[in-house]
């Protein structure tokens, strides 16, 4: 009767804990304040320079893309698009992806006013933008912000907000490579303060 009674116990709490998971195996819970359509998985891996210097530089806006700084020089790599156009789209577009009308659209891409289009991910919004910046207006000789602002947004000073956004990330960019030669040039001498610990 007590090997019964024990197998009934373990059986309703293993059903209570059932209860409690949603269809992917996490713990459900009702005071979650992320919605389920705008949480992404961060991928932990070892950033490119530009992407550090990014990375940073979102830091300064409390951007929630910070994370995806990597995804950024990816999508401009493979499109072929200097690094620095997609975060200055998103800085003019979405304050950095903090002003989005939902599914990490920080473009304003396809927004017409109450409609817009919606991504899955931070990652799949850069890949996206960037192959249409590519597709349809690089390829068709709109090279710069000011030339793509005829097609792209209503605002006559699109373009020149975007190369405001650019040039910062610029300047940001010199800076932190300036700091960075300032650093190393202060890093103590290892081999000579060994030498001298040895000689003590």
């Amino acid at each position: 009767m007590t090997k019964k009674l024990t197998v009934f116990i373990v059986l309703l709490i293993t059903l209570f804990i059932f209860s409690q998971t949603d269809t992917k195996g996490v713990r459900a819970s009702s005071d979650l304040s992320i919605p389920k359509t705008q949480t992404e998985q961060v991928v932990s891996r070892k950033l490119d320079k530009e992407a550090e210097i990014l990375q940073k530089y979102l830091a300064k806006f409390d951007s929630p893309m910070q994370y995806s700084a990597q995804d950024f020089i990816d999508a401009a790599r493979e499109y072929n698009l200097d690094w620095k156009m997609l975060p200055a789209i998103a800085g003019v577009e979405s304050t950095f992806g903090k002003q989005i009308p939902g599914g990490y659209n920080a473009y304003g891409w396809g927004v017409y006013g109450t409609q817009a289009i919606y991504f899955e991910s931070w990652r799949d919004g850069m890949f996206t933008v960037a192959k249409g910046l590519r597709d349809n207006y690089l390829n068709k000789g709109l090279k710069d912000p000011y030339s793509i602002n005829r097609i792209y947004a209503a605002s006559p000073f699109w373009g020149s907000k975007v190369i405001y956004f650019m040039q910062d990330l610029e300047k940001f960019e010199n800076n932190y490579q300036a700091e960075t030669v300032a650093q190393i040039g202060k890093a103590p001498n290892i081999a000579a303060l060994s030498g001298q610990i040895a000689s003590n």
